[in-house]
């Protein structure tokens, strides 16, 4: 006998957005579309917005309190997921197949099934072409929910059979403990470098302060990681495979490290500003040189480079870029 449970809400921080106002009226009227493609910067909370998407279809406005299911913890019977398996990362032709088979039978509980696609991005290219034979003949009183931080990571033709709704990071959100320290330190580096290298002791010193901050933040991000995990797990289904839980904390550690490289590139724009409305033209060549390089070593992450060499190299890289001849 199921639990008796509240209705999920919108997260706080998308009530009364265009995006949420559209999802509602449409559910409510019973027309919302058969695919939908949610996008944003922050995949949990593209995970939020999905769960409160499938409560409302399979938990619909009347439903006694008794006889209401939750979505979130997975147990739902006419909620089914699909996530990217293994250190690949990757949805498989056979993951998709098995979703589509359960998609394909009737509802248990009630009149509609939902099916939520974490990483869609990830799709295997045979997964993806099975999938979209899905998509162009869904299967009666399902809705099919694709969750993506990069949309166009994706075939054409499945964006196109699809309703986008993106939905951006409105704050911050939370630091990891040590990285606005560690940016503070990275712009006090920079000031020192463009303020000139004496000697071979102030040498020394930067290269020391480099290698210090590679190894800081391959700290943070570390026990950043270890800490939205043990959090994160509390909300995932018992019975997932120690594949899925491998991507899926892998999905973190990602995530929150292109947040942090998303922050040096912030930390070193605002300096080289703050440098050129002082009048300080000798930092502009440094700065776009430095962007680009930021560029380079993210992009050889996707190849599978070590984050700490990654890091290593784009502050081996400013060094040279920034520092002042005296």
């Amino acid at each position: 006998m199921p639990t008796a449970t509240s209705p999920a809400v919108w997260p706080e921080r998308l009530e009364g957005t265009p995006a949420v106002a559209v999802i509602d009226r449409a559910i409510n009227r019973g027309r919302l579309s058969h695919s939908l493609l949610l996008t944003g910067d922050d995949h949990a909370l593209l995970v939020e917005v999905a769960h409160v998407i499938a409560d409302r279809l399979l938990n619909p406005v009347g439903t006694p309190p008794d006889r209401r299911r939750p979505v979130a913890d997975g147990t739902h019977p006419d909620c089914f997921t699909l996530r990217p398996a293994g250190k690949m990362r990757q949805i498989s032709a056979d993951g998709t197949r098995e979703l589509i088979g359960k998609v394909q039978v009737s509802a248990t509980a009630g009149d509609h099934k939902v099916a939520i696609i974490h990483e869609c991005d990830r799709m295997h290219v045979s997964a993806a072409n099975i999938f979209l034979k899905t998509l162009e003949e869904p299967p009666a009183n399902t809705t099919i929910l694709l969750l993506t931080t990069r949309p166009y990571a994706l075939l054409t033709t499945i964006r196109s059979r699809c309703l986008n709704f993106r939905f951006p990071v409105v704050d911050a959100g939370h630091q990891p403990d040590g990285w606005t320290a560690w940016l503070a330190d990275y712009q006090a580096w920079l000031g020192r470098l463009t303020a000139g290298v004496a000697d071979k002791t102030a040498a020394a010193d930067a290269v020391m302060t480099a290698y210090g901050l590679t190894a800081r933040f391959g700290a943070i991000l570390d026990f950043a990681t270890s800490e939205q995990w043990k959090e994160h797990k509390k909300t995932l289904p018992e019975d997932l495979s120690e594949a899925e839980q491998v991507a899926i904390e892998t999905g973190i550690a990602n995530g929150l490290r292109s947040g942090l490289f998303a922050g040096i590139e912030h930390a070193t724009s605002t300096f080289a500003r703050e440098r050129l409305l002082a009048g300080d033209e000798t930092v502009r060549r440094a700065f776009t040189d430095a962007i680009a390089s930021l560029e380079h070593h993210v992009g050889l992450l996707r190849l599978n480079l070590n984050v700490s060499a990654a890091v290593e190299g784009f502050l081996l890289a400013s060094l040279r870029l920034w520092t002042r001849k005296v």
